[in-house]
C-alpha cells in the first residue's frame, strides 16, 4: 500500500477518532480532517480543502451532523471534485440507512469517477454512551420516540473496522457495504440489555419527537437537534427492521451485538457518574 498519509474527516468525532486509532496502530500515517488539526479541514471552508487533500490517496469522509443537513451533499460534490483533480484514489464515504439525503450523498460518490467504498449505517450502539443519550441512561431512563419500532443498533467500533478494511486492503472498491447489528431490538429490549449490564434499572419511556427535539437540544445545539430530530421522523418507522450483511461481507466475521457493546462499554467505565 501507499506509505502516503490517511485523511480522516470528521477525525475527532464517534467514528473518525476510532478510525484514526487504528490507522496509527497499523502504522499508517494519517492527517487529521478537522478545524483544529495542524492543516485544517473547514466543511464550511472551502479554502481549507485543497491543502488538507494534498498529497493524499485515500480518504475517510463524514459530514457533521449528518449528510440531511442543509447543503451537505453539495458539498460533499464539491470536495469530491477537488479531491479527484488533486490524485485522490480512494474515498471512504459514512452515511446513514433509510435516509434520502445519505442516498444523494452516495450517488455523488458514485458519480465521482473515484474509487470509493460506502459504509451505510444504522443507528449508532454509542450514542448510549458518548451521545446525548447517556445522561438518561444514568438517569435510569430510555427515552425515545419511534413506539415499538426495531433497529439493528451497531457498534461503532465495527464502522470503523469496517472503513480501515476499506482504506487499506485491496479488494473494496465500489463496494457498498450496508451494516448493523445482528439482533432487530425495540427500545424496550436496549433499556433491558443495558439494566443487565450495568447492574441498575434503565426505563424506556416512549417520547414524542417534539420532547426528542428538546432532549437532544438540551445535551448540544439546537441545529444538531433538528437534524437529528428529521433523520428520526424518517427512519424510526420500521422501514429499517432488517439485519444487513456489510460486517460479515467487509471483514469476514460476525458485527459485535448490542448485549456485547453494553457489556464491554460498562465495563470500560463509561456509565460511571465520575466519566
Amino acid at each position: 500500500m501507499s506509505d502516503h498519509p490517511i485523511l480522516v474527516i470528521g477525525a475527532s468525532g464517534k467514528t473518525g477518532s476510532r478510525v484514526v486509532s487504528r490507522l496509527e496502530k497499523l502504522g499508517k500515517a494519517v492527517r487529521y480532517g478537522s478545524r483544529r488539526a495542524p492543516v485544517p479541514f473547514d466543511w464550511e471552508d472551502s479554502n481549507t480543502w485543497a491543502a488538507s487533500l494534498d498529497g493524499i490517496e485515500a480518504a475517510y469522509v463524514t459530514y457533521f451532523p449528518d449528510l440531511a443537513f442543509p447543503g451537505a451533499v453539495e458539498k460533499v460534490e464539491a470536495l469530491c471534485a477537488m479531491a479527484k483533480s488533486s490524485g485522490l484514489k480512494r474515498l471512504v464515504l459514512l452515511s446513514g440507512r433509510g435516509e434520502h439525503h445519505a442516498r444523494e450523498g452516495e450517488k455523488v460518490v458514485e458519480a465521482s469517477g473515484l474509487d470509493y467504498t460506502l459504509v451505510r449505517s444504522s443507528w449508532f450502539a454509542q450514542n448510549f454512551s458518548e451521545g446525548y443519550l447517556r445522561d438518561p441512561i444514568l438517569a435510569g431512563v430510555l427515552p425515545m420516540p419511534g413506539g415499538d419500532i426495531l433497529e439493528p443498533i451497531i457498534d461503532i467500533d465495527d464502522i470503523a473496522e469496517v472503513a480501515v478494511a476499506a482504506l487499506t486492503e485491496e479488494g473494496h472498491a465500489r463496494k457498498f457495504y450496508e451494516v448493523t447489528g445482528p439482533d432487530l431490538l425495540g427500545f424496550a429490549d436496549m433499556a433491558e440489555i443495558l439494566s443487565n449490564a450495568t447492574g441498575r434499572p434503565i426505563r424506556h419511556i416512549p417520547i414524542t419527537f417534539e420532547d426528542f427535539h428538546a432532549n437532544v437540544a438540551e445535551a448540544g445545539e439546537d441545529f444538531v437537534a433538528d437534524v437529528f430530530t428529521a433523520i428520526a421522523r424518517e427512519t424510526l418507522d420500521g422501514r429499517n427492521a432488517n439485519v444487513c450483511n456489510g460486517v460479515e461481507r467487509a471483514l469476514g466475521r460476525a458485527p459485535t451485538s448490542f448485549a456485547q457493546f453494553a457489556h464491554k462499554t460498562a465495563l470500560n467505565g463509561a456509565w460511571s457518574a465520575a466519566a
